[in-house]
């Protein structure tokens, strides 16, 4: 939204000769009036756009010159320079132009002249024999022809030379690329001078009059000849299918264009082109010149890609227009189609079928030109019902959803032409353009689409075209529903932008036909209720998805073509927004009302902020959105602030407030993309800021001349202007508060990256140029300290963030001063980059960085820079310093780098435990790429770095090699603890040097010196090794080294050294010839390099090494690639073949791995094949996967089946690789085959690869999977292989079966099913037939024929037709398997055709369906008993599709018999009783939803069928007999969902338990059980006691000593370590019970257990799992939506985002103490929740002691939303403010004085512990460093509230003393933002 800068326009100044300059010098006239004068002024000039000035010069000064009627010398010597300035200008100087219109513009008298010298200059380029200078000549010719008349007449005067030259060029370019082959970066140069040549040629024969009677001259002319020659060469080139397409196309226009100006008689020419498509030239009426130029195209033998190019030709150089070309065009016409057909079905390229479709919808434009006057047989040829027109059609539908989009666009070309085509062969009447929906064709066509499914995007493009011409009242007519169908639609993002463009396009045309029909304005109501009333429901009922895609796409769409609408919806959703409140997972009416006024403010349909403000919507909802719990809608509240169209329009003090105010509570966001959409508004916001004020202070600058007659401002700008700088100061001190210890990386993520913005938009001011804020006038020490902490994050987005802010910030806001603190952190630095955690390298990588870039390293490293003086420009010292230090740094590094790894070289363990080599390397890869290394100045030292750093490299990687190249490298080091040490080393040293099938490891140097080891030798030199193996690490620490600490420091080795050859091949500049002064890398650097990369990549194992090989040897092959060293080049192309060579021959020997999916050989191959370049024609590519296609297919002549299984796991790496893109889509086809081929094999190995090819192959063709769906586990069928082929084989039918066509194929299924008398029949085929069945009628039932009469009839043919093969379903079936099938799919009917239509009897009583399921159900084991003894395959199965279809037909009876259950076939109470838990499970689960529903209707009986009624004492006695866990915990469920009133009265009577008896035993469940259980048993617990509490006051008296165990069951139910379910349940009970215990005005509790309660609240919304803290913000919501609370904040029964909600319940209780009048008692408990006192900080003291625990790579502890510091500053707040209120201390002086000596006396500890860290504990020790400083916060904060309550309110014995803490720097700041109550 910044004001964009207008760029300054670069013209590069035009030069001359020197000979031309001294003829200029003659000439000059001494007064320089002259234009000799003129012209030597202006080359002298360096300025180009200052040489145009000049330039346009020529021409006045020339008209002075003509009234003398004499071309002097002087003159006609100008003019031969002018000719030659303007042919050495390039093509696109600005210059050329200016001139060339210039010298357009001479005196006629002058012209004759200028003409004469253009020609003779132009001769002398045509005359060149310079190869590489002929694009020169080209351009000019090209430029000459190009509206330029003195141009073209010299062109036209050297016609025959111009030719010969064009002909020359072209042959000598061709002649040239081929002599190239292989030199992408040449032969893409070469290949388009060839491209400019033709079209050059193209633009001669068009633009000139020469030609237009060329056939009439002798074929000995040389123009003829030079001509016939150039048809010679298109032809050529046209079949040439080495060169660029682009090339091939452009030759197939001339050839065309070459006939038709050279052929002779026109008439004949669409006949010979004609026969020359269908291949049937008759070589005798033909002439001989055009055999001899054409030949190759006269034969059978032409290839698709010429012929398609020909057509392409003819469409675009003859002349279609009105028929010119009379019935043989015609003819043509439809040569040309069919030619186009047949190509379509054998082209397969992608790039080839972006050609087909372009030149298709060419062809349509041509036939709709012939039509406009053809006679009436085209006219039958190409009507909608045509052959050719359904073609046509067919192509369309076949490729409207093709890859590339604009092959897509192109078939919406093609079937708009369509439709017009069918247009103009109507027959001519006086009918109107509408008409044309009663058009037969039309409206099939119509219906057509509209049948068809709406995932179909070619769907929308169709329609879209039908809208424009039959209107959309037409379809909306066929579908009224059409508008709310495609807004269900915009849940799948693929198919908005389609949808919403469709959408776009009715309305508009609904609402321009309707406006043009009405007679007043009430047509605004019909289009409303059609257009916009839809979207209101999506807006408030939607889901996310849909909302979301809706307000983007839809939404500004809608307004933007009416935006009158605006008050239409704000109308409308402000009287449901109260009501339609919203939740976590829905937006509600508020979030609506948000949406659309963002969108309409940022779209300019909001005129002023303060009148939406005011009219609109008002304040209180502007705040409730901003603190919304759903995310989006405090995301569109904030957009709907920062957003405007006009980028200077003022902010507001409203919306300054409003935005401070949303700062406090959302920085803590959970969603990264929440995140980065709030940083990115309030960007927007800042940008306003600073473009707002730079137009206050021009208004400020002219208030004293006159008043502003705009509306920016009500007030003075110097107002406005103070405003801004104190909000943004405020802001950004908010930002700081917010980097506290212990905060949380969202936080920490979104205050940096706020800042950073802040930086950016605000900058230094240059130039004069006045800025409202800067940042810098902000930054202390203290926050600069801050910002460099932040380093110390365990995410490295925080670093990152922290760092460019560092950076962003001037060079003078912080200065080192203490050289002691700054060797500290050097020290600390270096320190850090030896580190076993991983983290911490990264650490140091960003503190060297910054001691780089602000020269702040110790001077002891000047030692390490021989040059210590660099001669630079004052501008330059800055990089010169910069790159000084980066070399001391990296020499530093290197240095302590090779010691470690000479150490590492005798013992690895040793470095894995101490010193992982990996960080110092990360930290150099770090320094390099933050510095420019293409402008360096010590050359020479760098030089000698970058050989050490190479050398360095291989050493280190030989050091680990093994590791990584080890057969099993996950498990080199054994992991359990042996007795016999020595036993257990002698295994180490022995896996390292291991005996692997490729024999690699005997090449192992660093290694080789130890093969001789032994036992005897081992036990005598390590006589101290215990049995743990113990290495002694870092401070003397002893740790056990494990298998993953030395593949950890193995790998992460070896991905640093990847990445630092990678940045180096990347960054530094190549030393093409040894004595290059400026180049650090040479050639053979460069190839050891890749040398390198191919090793490991083809020889690793472990994937982290070879994956993070492949993106370093990725960065080489780019480099190459670009390269302009031919050797280097054509590297890749080398490697390529090499390595296929290695992979066709399987040799025994081949060091290539064959497990491990072939490990790194398909990354390497992938790196070669991606870096080519995209715009070549990819030759590397197609060879490639010709050859492992081939190799992939299986062969009865090879042995080995190595090769078979590398080159389907290559192409499976291929084939998922984006970078790709289409270009391997033509072999998708041929990759399929081979797998499926694969799957025949023998071989397990290769059998695998051709899975996970297949498996990638269906991802790329139908995409990513998006849900789960697996078969039942309880199947014991479910593991036999044929079960799951016949399973897999029905899913996979469905797609292959056309929705409308699902009813036949389902009926004919069952047709095959055998008959009951049948003797012999086979289950295996019944089951497959069978679930073909059940899945498609599964499908058809969720389609969109749901509702309508189509679907119910043909399911109740379907219904017939089962009734015939019922056998199947009973006992006459003896297989489970298939009757359990059978019966799925009667449940599967009944569940469809379970509501009769409007005024009809139910479709399955009438088929008497129910009487034959009763049937079967009356004959079923359910009722008979099970005569199985033991389990029976597809048993557990049977039961559950026979217990569905039981209840089904219980529910149906229900409803059809009026609650009378004397016809049910079975009660609820025989399967309740059931022997099988599968059968009592599945009938309470649906029990449970009907009791789940009633409780959600009021009354509760509304929704209870009658048969539900009075069951309390039948559950109650269930549930003491229950055995099986999920049963019983279903049976709670339904006690907890009926009416607690109607069953508690009856546990005396069932279960002989009083209600308190009953209490004890639940809550002792509640206790015991597992989670699940433990969950609903809380739950029902504190139902009865919330139950009791609403009782008779004696029954609520018996149950008040049980309740201390209920509160203590509560509080163990809340702690952080529990599952969630636990949690949840734990919330739900605190809402249920917050009235009678929370905040009730008369506590039945004691304080200390409601205060229990509440606190359970606190820890609930600080919980890290986001469903627990919305539980528990229902809980608040609940709090403050109570008579006695509801004033205490202004946010009472909103709906409330977690971060506030904290805040507003300590507001709540706090007020509660008040009104329960228990300050004083209250006020200690709270206090100990300010301090901690559950801290034990002699813990802190400890760890601050501990031995490092052993798992050396665990992460340290990281926290996504819980901020300690957080709640004690919501606390603080709170007490002070009730403190503030209350005139006399609430505490005794014994209690006071209590809690000041426990403060003190944590105070004492904490200065204690803090002088027992180490200077820089802050990044050695970050962990105990911020665990104290969160406690030293705590503690001050006690402290200045207990200074309060005492009266005094000095700072000084609050505030450690900086001798006692570090930091001192960072004291409590308490936070002064809005309250939010």
């Amino acid at each position: 939204m910044g004001v964009k800068k207008k760029k300054e326009m670069q013209v590069a100044a035009l030069t001359i000769c020197r000979q031309d300059l001294e003829t200029l010098r003659s000439l000059a006239d001494v007064e320089g009036k002259n234009l000799a004068s003129l012209l030597l002024h202006c080359v002298q000039l360096t300025d180009g756009v200052s040489q145009i000035h000049y330039v346009k010069q020529i021409v006045p000064l020339l008209e002075k010159a003509n009234k003398n009627g004499v071309c002097d010398p002087t003159i006609r010597s100008c003019l031969d320079i002018l000719a030659g300035i303007y042919l050495s200008l390039s093509l696109k100087n600005p210059l050329k132009k200016v001139l060339a219109s210039s010298l357009d513009d001479l005196p006629e008298f002058f012209l004759t002249e200028a003409a004469q010298s253009f020609t003779s200059r132009l001769q002398e380029d045509l005359d060149s024999t310079d190869l590489y200078s002929y694009r020169k000549v080209i351009d000019n010719l090209s430029s000459c022809m190009e509206n330029f008349n003195l141009g073209r007449t010299s062109v036209s005067n050297l016609l025959k030379n111009v030719l010969h030259f064009l002909q020359k060029s072209l042959i000598e370019i061709s002649e040239e690329n081929r002599k190239f082959a292989g030199n992408h970066i040449v032969q893409t140069q070469l290949m388009n001078d060839l491209l400019v040549g033709i079209r050059v040629s193209m633009m001669l024969v068009q633009k000139l009059q020469d030609f237009q009677g060329i056939h009439l001259k002798i074929s000995s002319s040389p123009i003829w000849q030079s001509m016939c020659g150039l048809l010679s060469i298109f032809t050529k080139f046209v079949s040439d299918d080495d060169l660029l397409q682009t090339v091939q196309s452009t030759s197939g226009l001339a050839v065309i264009l070459f006939i038709k100006i050279m052929f002779h008689p026109p008439e004949k020419i669409p006949d010979l082109i004609g026969s020359l498509l269908l291949q049937a030239v008759d070589r005798t009426s033909i002439p001989e010149w055009f055999l001899t130029c054409c030949g190759s195209l006269c034969g059978a033998d032409v290839s698709p890609p010429a012929l398609l190019f020909l057509c392409q030709g003819t469409l675009t150089m003859l002349d279609w227009q009105n028929g010119r070309m009379g019935p043989s065009g015609e003819a043509l016409l439809l040569d040309i189609v069919h030619v186009l057909f047949t190509l379509s079905s054998q082209i397969k390229e992608s790039t080839l079928e972006m050609f087909l479709s372009k030149i298709l919808a060419s062809w349509t434009n041509s036939a709709i030109h012939v039509l406009e006057s053809s006679s009436p047989s085209l006219k039958n040829s190409l009507n909608g019902n045509s052959s050719i027109v359904g073609r046509l059609l067919e192509y369309v539908y076949t490729h409207w959803e093709h890859p590339l989009d604009a092959l897509r666009h192109q078939t919406k070309i093609i079937f708009r032409n369509i439709l017009q085509m069918h247009q103009l062969t109507v027959e001519e009447s006086d009918s109107e353009k509408s008409d044309l929906a009663t058009d037969r064709f039309i409206f099939e066509l119509t219906q057509s689409l509209l049948r068809l499914e709406w995932h179909v995007k070619g769907k929308y493009l169709c329609l879209g075209c039908l809208v424009d011409y039959i209107g959309t009242e037409h379809i909306l007519a066929l579908a009224k529903t059409i508008p709310s169908q495609m807004l269900e639609v915009m849940g799948d993002q693929s198919l908005v932008p389609y949808a919403s463009d469709l959408l776009e396009t009715m309305f508009k045309n609904h609402k321009s036909r309707l406006k043009s029909q009405a007679v007043d304005s009430t047509w605004i109501d019909k289009w409303h209720e059609t257009w916009v009333s839809p979207l209101l429901f999506i807006l408030c009922e939607g889901n996310l998805d849909q909302k979301s895609y809706v307000i983007d796409y839809y939404l500004p769409k809608l307004l933007n073509c009416n935006p009158e609408s605006l008050s239409y919806m704000v109308k409308i959703l402000q009287t449901s927004a109260d009501t339609k409140t919203g939740s976590f997972n829905t937006r509600g009416a508020l979030g609506a009302l948000m949406a659309c006024l963002r969108t309409a403010r940022a779209h300019g349909h909001l005129h002023s902020a303060t009148d939406a403000w005011g009219t609109l919507v008002s304040s209180a909802r502007i705040k409730q959105g901003l603190v919304h719990q759903h995310c989006q809608v405090r995301i569109d509240t904030l957009g709907l602030l920062c957003e405007s169209n006009r980028s200077t329009e003022i902010v507001s003090t409203e919306e300054m407030q409003w935005i401070q105010f949303f700062i406090t509570y959302n920085l803590n966001s959970q969603s990264p993309a929440v995140r980065q959409q709030i940083c990115s508004l309030l960007r927007k916001l800042f940008c306003r800021i600073q473009e707002s004020s730079q137009t206050l202070y021009k208004l400020e600058q002219s208030k004293g001349k006159h008043e502003p007659e705009n509306d920016l401002t009500t007030q003075h700008p110097s107002v406005s202007l103070q405003q801004y700088k104190n909000f943004m100061s405020s802001i950004c001190s908010s930002l700081f508060e917010a980097l506290f210890p212990g905060s949380s990386y969202p936080t920490r993520f979104s205050a940096l990256t706020i800042l950073g913005s802040i930086a950016e938009v605000f900058p230094v001011p240059e130039g004069g140029v006045q800025t409202v804020y800067q940042l810098s006038h902000d930054i202390d020490f203290g926050r600069f300290q801050t910002l460099v902490e932040c380093f110390t994050s365990t995410f490295e987005e925080v670093k990152i963030l922290a760092f460019d802010l560092l950076m962003k910030l001037p060079k003078t806001v912080v200065q080192f001063q203490d050289s002691e603190k700054l060797q500290g952190l050097f020290q600390a630095a270096l320190e850090l980059s030896t580190s076993t955690k991983p983290y911490d390298c990264v650490t140091a990588s960003y503190m060297l960085n910054l001691l780089i870039w602000q020269n702040a390293l110790p001077s002891s490293l000047s030692a390490y820079v021989k040059t210590q003086q660099v001669a630079c420009e004052d501008g330059d010292k800055s990089a010169a310093w910069v790159e000084r230090n980066t070399l001391m740094v990296i020499k530093c590094l290197l240095e302590n780098l090779e010691e470690e790894v000479s150490q590492a070289e005798n013992s690895l363990l040793q470095a894995a435990a101490s010193f992982p080599m990996y960080g110092r390397v990360h930290c150099i890869t770090a320094a390099l790429q933050k510095l420019s290394l293409n402008s360096l100045q010590l050359v020479s030292e760098w030089r000698a770095v970058v050989e050490k750093l190479l050398l360095m490299s291989y050493r280190l990687s030989t050091v680990v090699s093994p590791v990584i190249q080890s057969s099993s490298p996950e498990g080199l080091i054994p992991m359990d603890t042996d007795s016999e040490s020595a036993s257990r080393l002698q295994t180490i040293l022995s896996e390292i040097q291991p005996r692997d099938s490729n024999d690699y490891f005997n090449q192992a140097k660093i290694l080789k010196e130890h093969d001789s080891f032994d036992l005897e030798d081992l036990n005598a030199s390590m006589p101290n090794i215990d049995t743990a193996a113990e290495i002694k690490g870092k401070e003397g620490k002893t740790c056990d080294v494990t298998a993953q600490m030395v593949l950890v420091c193995c790998w992460r080795s070896m991905k640093e050294v990847a990445l630092l050859l990678g940045t180096l091949c990347q960054l530094l500049p190549l030393q093409s010839v040894p004595a290059s002064p400026d180049g650090l890398l040479t050639v053979e650097q460069v190839k050891e390099i890749g040398d390198y990369f191919k090793q490991h990549l083809l020889q690793s194992r472990h994937r982290g090494a070879f994956e993070l090989a492949y993106t370093g040897f990725v960065k080489l092959t780019e480099i190459l690639n670009r390269c302009h060293n031919v050797s280097l080049q054509k590297l890749p192309e080398q490697w390529l073949w090499n390595v296929l060579e290695e992979i066709k021959c399987s040799n025994p020997s081949s060091k290539l791995c064959t497990t491990r999916r072939s490990a790194g050989i398909p990354f390497y191959i992938q790196a070669l094949l991606a870096s080519e370049p995209k715009k070549g024609k990819m030759d590397l590519l197609k060879i490639t996967m010709k050859e492992l296609i081939s190799l992939a297919g299986p062969t009865d002549d090879s042995p080995s089946t190595v090769p078979q299984v590398h080159a389907l796991n290559i192409l499976r790496a291929l084939y998922r690789d984006t970078r790709l893109g289409g270009n391997v889509i033509p072999y998708i086809a041929d990759g399929a085959k081979a797998a499926i081929l694969g799957f025949t094999s023998p071989v397990w190995a290769v059998r695998n690869s051709s899975t996970l090819l297949f498996s990638t192959l269906i991802t790329r063709i139908f995409g990513v999977k998006r849900g789960k769906d697996e078969l039942s586990k309880k199947n014991r069928c479910g593991h036999s292989p044929f079960y799951r082929s016949r399973e897999m084989a029905a899913r996979a039918l469905v797609p292959f079966v056309m929705t409308d066509e699902i009813p036949d194929t389902i009926r004919t299924l069952l047709a095959r099913l055998p008959d009951c008398t049948d003797q012999c029949f086979r289950q295996n085929h019944i089951h497959g037939t069978l679930l073909q069945v059940f899945h498609l009628l599964q499908a058809f039932s969720d389609s969109k024929y749901r509702m309508n009469a189509y679907f119910q009839q043909e399911l109740a043919d379907v219904a017939v037709c089962t009734k015939a093969k019922l056998w199947l379903a009973k006992r006459q079936n003896p297989c489970l398997v298939t009757r359990a099938v059978y019966i799925d799919i009667l449940f599967l009917l009944t569940r469809c055709l379970d509501k009769p239509a409007k005024g009809a009897q139910p479709v399955l009583e009438h088929l008497g369906f129910w009487e034959e399921v009763r049937r079967i159900i009356s004959g079923s084991e359910l009722i008979t008993g099970f005569p199985y003894t033991f389990t029976v395959p597809g048993l557990p199965q049977y039961l559950q599709s026979l217990t569905k279809l039981a209840i089904a037909a219980v529910w149906a009876v229900a409803a059809q018999a009026g609650e009378q259950t004397r016809d049910v076939p079975i009660s609820f109470s025989q399967l309740l009783e059931s022997s099988f838990p599968e059968v009592r499970l599945l009938t309470l689960e649906a029990l449970l939803e009907r009791f789940s529903a009633a409780a959600a209707s009021e009354p509760r009986e509304k929704g209870l069928p009658l048969l539900l009624w009075n069951m309390g004492g039948t559950f109650l006695m269930l549930a003491m007999k229950e055995n099986h866990p999920e049963c019983f915990c279903e049976i709670l469920k339904i006690l907890h969902c009926m009416d607690t009133s109607e069953w508690l009265p009856q546990t005396k009577r069932c279960i002989h338990l009083t209600p308190k008896e009953f209490l004890l035993w639940i809550m002792d469940i509640a206790s015991n059980e597992r989670s699940e259980t433990q969950s609903v048993a809380l739950r029902l617990a504190s139902r009865v006691v919330a139950h009791c509490m609403q009782a008779r006051e004696e029954t609520r008296d018996s149950v008040v000593p049980e309740l201390k165990q209920w509160v203590q069951l509560v509080v163990s139910s809340c702690g952080d370590h529990l599952p969630t379910e636990s949690r949840l349940a734990a919330a739900e009970v605190l809402t249920s019970t917050t009235p009678f215990f929370l905040t009730n005005p008369h506590p039945i509790l004691g304080l200390q257990d409601t205060l229990a309660l509440w606190r359970c609240v606190f820890t609930l919304l600080q919980s890290e799992e986001q469903a627990v803290r919305d539980a528990a913000t229902e809980t608040v919501t609940t709090a403050m939506s109570q008579e006695n609370t509801c004033q205490s904040t202004e946010f009472a029964f909103c709906q409330l985002d977690a971060s506030i909600t904290l805040d507003l319940a300590l507001a709540v209780l706090c007020d509660l103490l008040q009104q329960w009048d228990q300050l004083a008692t209250g006020l200690p408990v709270l206090l100990g929740w300010l301090l901690g006192e559950g801290d034990d900080l002699v813990v802190c003291a400890e760890s601050a002691h501990q031995v490092e625990d052993d798992y050396l790579f665990e992460k340290a502890e990281v926290n996504f939303w819980a901020e300690t510091l957080i709640f004690v500053r919501y606390l603080y707040k709170h007490l002070f403010l009730l403190l503030s209120k209350s005139s006399w201390c609430p505490l005794s002086p014994e209690t006071l004085r209590h809690l000041q000596r426990t403060a003190s006396e944590r105070c004492h500890l904490l200065s204690q512990l803090f002088r027992e860290l180490p200077p820089t504990a802050e990044f050695l020790k970050t962990v105990e460093f911020t665990r104290l400083r969160i406690q030293e916060e705590r503690t001050l904060a006690g402290l200045r509230l207990l200074a309060f309550l005492e009266g005094r309110e000095g700072d000084d014995t609050l505030i450690l003393r900086a001798s006692d803490s570090p930091a001192e720097a960072n004291q409590l700041t308490l936070p002064r933002t809005e309250t939010a109550y």
